[in-house]
């Protein structure tokens, strides 16, 4: 695969990252307004309303954005700026987050799959949260598959190559024997 195409990987795996964090921030709005207002005893709020289901999809919702916008936040900083010097490790430990994340929203999917089958009176806002539950849990699974597949194919990684490997190639040139970064 040449430059381009690792290119135009390392470009869909950001632009997912920021569309997740758009769409995290948005439930997590949504998810606020709603909560404060079933809290406040308006359950019958014009752009609110619900059914049996809604206090689960509150709950669950305002669990997923928020473990989704930590997720984001941590592969934000590991993954995409490279902040941990061992490339393999900072996929894992992004990849890990993101599946706990995955598994958060799953759930929550779940209890909006659940009221929309209940149906009832549904306002704007609640029928926005739950599109946007549905597109976030869309768009981390394309997250985790395209993470997935950066183990397996340097093409969808966003770094190439490590400090350490970089210095090993280094050590390798200069002296002839291979060694490996940190050892003596």
């Amino acid at each position: 695969m040449g430059q381009v195409e690792k290119h135009e990987n390392i470009i869909l795996s950001t632009t997912l990252l920021v569309v997740n964090l758009v769409v995290y921030f948005i439930v997590l709005g949504l998810e606020g307004w709603s909560v404060d207002k079933y809290i406040n005893g308006e359950q019958n709020h014009p752009h609110l309303g619900g059914n049996a289901a809604t206090t689960f999809v509150l709950e669950s919702g305002l669990r997923s954005a928020v473990t989704g916008v930590c997720s984001v936040f941590s592969r934000g900083v590991m993954y995409h700026r490279g902040a941990m010097r061992s490339h393999r490790l900072a996929v894992v430990a992004s990849l890990s987050s993101s599946t706990i994340s995955l598994a958060v929203t799953t759930l929550a999917f779940g209890f909006v799959c659940k009221q929309i089958m209940l149906g009832g009176h549904r306002g704007k806002h609640l029928k926005t949260l739950e599109f946007f539950i549905i597109i976030s849990l869309l768009s981390q699974v394309l997250y985790l598959v395209l993470g997935y597949a950066g183990m397996y194919n340097s093409s969808y990684q966003n770094r190439t190559t490590d400090d350490a490997s970089i210095v090993t190639i280094h050590e390798h040139q200069k002296t002839g024997n291979p060694t490996h970064a940190g050892e003596t």
